[in-house]
């Protein structure tokens, strides 16, 4: 809890810095959909049912830039659903991107840099799990996006480095045993922002 605490101190301490000097902030949020295994396998499921392993986010950012160079950290609440052989395993989350940009033609941008995590909670088909591995990784986000006027969108892919996994001892009597579930983001993230 305390280095929620910190990264939250030093995001804030940065935004009031980078609003007086006239740099930005605003406010962000978007959908983002977690995928188990591959991607295109996991779309197809998505049409079939449109609320599979889609989740949201929104939070706050700030913005510092220098000709065509930029960095902007984050701090967004994430809230997502996976499925896992027909069960859904919900985890909240605070994410600390710290993101390195590059302004490439007009409104075009892209963007990579670390996301640091703490996991707030997990879920996994009604059972509370209380004993996440590490409740703080790190991990990598890489996307592009536009800007128009004080508007923009971005899309990212996120993944975390390390592994996380949740262990549990499952309910379901015919089962015998623990169950683990990979808790790392594997997810593409759709935001839209606002300048303030």
């Amino acid at each position: 809890m305390k280095k929620v605490i910190f990264l939250t101190v030093m995001l804030l301490t940065g935004l009031s810095t980078m609003a007086q000097s006239e740099s930005g902030f605003g406010i962000k949020a978007g959908l983002n959909y977690n995928a188990n295994g591959d991607y295109f396998e996991s779309a197809g499921d998505v049409a079939r049912d449109p609320d599979r392993n889609v989740g949201y986010h929104f939070g706050i950012f700030g913005k510092v830039g220098v000709a065509k160079i930029y960095v902007r950290p984050e701090l967004v609440y994430t809230k997502t659903k996976s499925d896992y052989n027909g069960d859904d395993f919900d985890m909240s989350k605070l994410d600390a991107p710290i993101l390195l940009g590059v302004k490439v033609v007009g409104p075009l941008h892209v963007f990579a840099g670390p996301s640091f995590q703490y996991i707030l909670d997990t879920e996994y088909d009604g059972i509370t799990i209380d004993d996440v591995e590490n409740d703080f990784t790190v991990g990598m986000n890489i996307g592009a996006g536009v800007n128009l006027g004080k508007l923009g969108i971005d899309l990212r892919y996120e993944r975390g480095f390390s592994d996380n996994e949740a262990t549990f001892i499952n309910t379901n009597i015919t089962t015998v045993g623990p169950s683990r579930i990979d808790t790392r983001p594997d997810q593409l993230i759709l935001s839209l922002s606002l300048k303030i």
